[in-house]
């Protein structure tokens, strides 16, 4: 009778760890991490769990990064639109390219779905999970990323927390995992990948723009462009906001929200607005050229709170709530909530802003940190 095999044994497994990527951040968070097990010799192959499908937003990240290409990508995610089906069809790819591949350990970085997926098929197969960027609270537990992280940090083996106060919170929650203070990841790449920027990118003059004379707004996530009322509210601040800068907006189209602009009917008033710029998606350089030059930049990604905050470019979050909460501290970073009235008035109070903030991330060097921990107490 056929065995049907549902998890893998110590002897089974081979020395090499598994990189679980599948989001615009996490492909730049995690390039850091590549880098340093290349630097290293640690052997590692690369899944993409396939979250973000869009070329603009994945394979040209691959190759703007220099980083290897995965070797596996997951093909059939972008067939499946709920949250369930999803982190339900990544869970099973993931789970198949881990028996195919035996890793010993598997890294999955910050609280997206597939994030959520890796960890819990490396988890049922007894693999050693590692969580970077574990720890970090203050997220509403009603979005996605509020509990796709605090339910992977319960779930891992090895927690990688960037600062004392996640590793508080760790300790607080009663982990089993061992909790490790290493910095965060995105201090690395951001060093890193601006250095690469400002030797490849054009994008400034491309656009005929001047640093510190124009604004940058990017939005994707569903709490943000799914509900009408939530959009209508941000095409109102854009509009408020352009009359009183008389500033350029940049606006770097990610294709839900273009979508959800067309389905609401709200395209056309966008468009109108003078001064806002709808541009395309843009390659990851020219991206962070844009952001470190922009006066302002006005997001709901947790990823660019982040790298504006290290980059010293102004940053409004639109939404009422984030878990980055030292950028609020430092002065890196305003709430704007969803209210045209809001966005506005933040939009205003961080224009005037010094700029003269401590990069709330630290030193750099956390993924050295993290291969480390993988060479001598994992593999």
């Amino acid at each position: 009778m056929k065995t049907t095999i549902k998890t893998l044994l110590s002897t089974e497994m081979q020395d090499k760890v598994c990189v679980v990527m599948g989001t615009r951040p996490g492909m730049i968070k995690q390039s850091a991490l590549v880098r340093a097990l290349e630097r290293n010799g640690v052997p590692f192959f690369i899944i993409h769990a396939g979250q973000h499908y869009s070329p603009e937003l994945d394979r040209v990240f691959f190759g703007d990064l220099g980083i290897p290409e995965p070797l596996y990508r997951l093909e059939t995610v972008k067939n499946f639109s709920t949250h369930a089906g999803q982190t339900a069809e990544m869970l099973k790819g993931i789970e198949d390219c881990l028996f195919t591949e035996r890793p010993r350990a598997i890294v999955v970085g910050g609280d997206a779905n597939c994030n959520l997926a890796g960890a819990l098929a490396a988890r049922k197969l007894n693999l050693v999970v590692c969580h970077e960027e574990a720890g970090v609270r203050g997220c509403n537990w009603n979005v996605p990323e509020g509990h796709n992280r605090t339910m992977i940090d319960h779930i891992s083996d090895y927690l990688f927390a960037p600062n004392e106060a996640a590793a508080k919170n760790l300790e607080n929650e009663s982990v089993q995992g061992k909790i490790r203070v290493t910095g965060s990841l995105i201090v690395d790449s951001v060093r890193e990948n601006s250095l690469i920027a400002c030797r490849k990118s054009t994008i400034l003059k491309t656009l005929s723009l001047h640093p510190r004379e124009y604004i940058l707004i990017t939005i994707h996530h569903e709490e943000t462009v799914d509900y009408i009322e939530v959009l209508s509210n941000v095409i109102e601040a854009l509009k408020l906001i352009a009359a009183d800068t008389g500033r350029k907006i940049f606006f770097p189209i990610h294709p839900r929200t273009g979508k959800r602009l067309r389905e609401f009917g709200l395209w056309e008033e966008a468009e109108s607005i003078a001064g806002l710029h709808i541009i395309d998606p843009q390659g990851y350089f020219d991206f962070m050229t844009l952001l470190s030059n922009a006066c302002l930049v006005m997001t709901d990604s947790g990823g660019v709170i982040q790298e504006s905050s290290i980059l010293h470019t102004p940053c409004v979050t639109i939404s009422n709530y984030t878990e980055w909460l030292e950028t609020l501290e430092c002065g890196a970073n305003v709430l704007g909530g969803t209210t045209a009235d809001g966005i506005r008035l933040a939009a205003g109070k961080m224009l005037s802003s010094a700029c003269n903030w401590k990069d709330p991330f630290g030193g750099g060097s956390a993924s050295e940190r993290i291969t480390s921990i993988i060479k001598k107490e994992i593999l």
